[in-house]
């Protein structure tokens, strides 16, 4: 029987007590927020290291690379590989394995146009042979200058 009765009082009290809370003359609520100002300062903060971290770190994106050797031969392409690396230290060359043919490439280049004054010195060296500036994602560490960020691929 309390059991029942306290049922029914709560039924009774708590409407009543939750109109209570709102207050019928306002038809608009608003919110006041006061936030603290060193927030402000956090945010800047976190936003100059999330940029030198970019800055400082090695991204994939959409580049072009020469080609260089097209060979069944393993060997041969590792000899011009050998050779390029010795004669472009400041170049990353790549060996890739698509059967059959092992493809030697070179360089990490954003655009066609910055790849072309390497082709050409490579087919200087290399005459009668196909050197070809292909699409790849390529590594990019972007320079200081650089504000835009490129289309990573990570």
């Amino acid at each position: 029987m309390n059991q029942l009765l306290f049922i029914i009082c709560l039924f009774i009290i708590c409407p009543s007590i939750a109109d209570a809370q709102v207050n019928s003359s306002d038809s608009v609520s608003t919110v006041i927020v006061h936030k603290d100002p060193r927030f402000d300062e956090l945010a800047a903060m976190q936003a100059e290291i999330n940029k030198k971290a970019y800055m400082s770190t090695s991204h994939f994106v959409r580049g072009f690379r020469i080609q260089a050797a097209n060979t069944q031969n393993r060997d041969e392409a590792n000899a011009v590989k050998a050779e390029l690396l010795r004669r472009f230290p400041d170049q990353k060359s790549y060996l890739l394995y698509q059967s059959p043919n092992f493809r030697v490439r070179i360089g990490n280049f954003l655009t066609q146009k910055d790849a072309l004054q390497l082709r050409k010195m490579i087919s200087a060296l290399y005459p009668g042979k196909g050197i070809y500036i292909v699409p790849d994602i390529v590594e990019h560490i972007p320079s200081p200058n650089d504000e835009d960020e490129p289309d990573i691929q990570d």
